[in-house]
């Protein structure tokens, strides 16, 4: 996946967890559908392999609009509990 100007969130900071461990590296993101007959959302991301030592690779997830908006739902509730300073939940899912 190429940093273009359609590329949702480029340059964020990410993180690649190993066997061996845990290193950061600059992450890219991108939600987008397929051109002819969508019928999916897809969710990208592409960790920077000159921070990391691993395979240049990108990461797709294919989600229904459904999931796609339960997805953007549980991102905007992160984002307020962040933002009010509530503690979080690593599952995210609230159960």
């Amino acid at each position: 996946m190429d940093v273009n100007a359609y590329t949702t969130l480029d340059f964020a900071e990410g993180v690649v967890e190993q066997p061996d461990g845990r290193e950061e590296a600059i992450a890219v993101v991108n939600a987008t559908h397929p051109r002819d007959g969508p019928d999916h959302v897809e969710l990208q991301v592409e960790m920077d392999a000159t921070d990391v030592d691993l395979p240049a690779h990108a990461d797709t997830v294919e989600l229904t609009p459904a999931q796609a908006r339960e997805l953007a739902a549980d991102l905007t509730d992160a984002a307020d509990s962040v933002e009010s300073g509530e503690p979080g939940e690593r599952s995210g899912r609230g159960d």
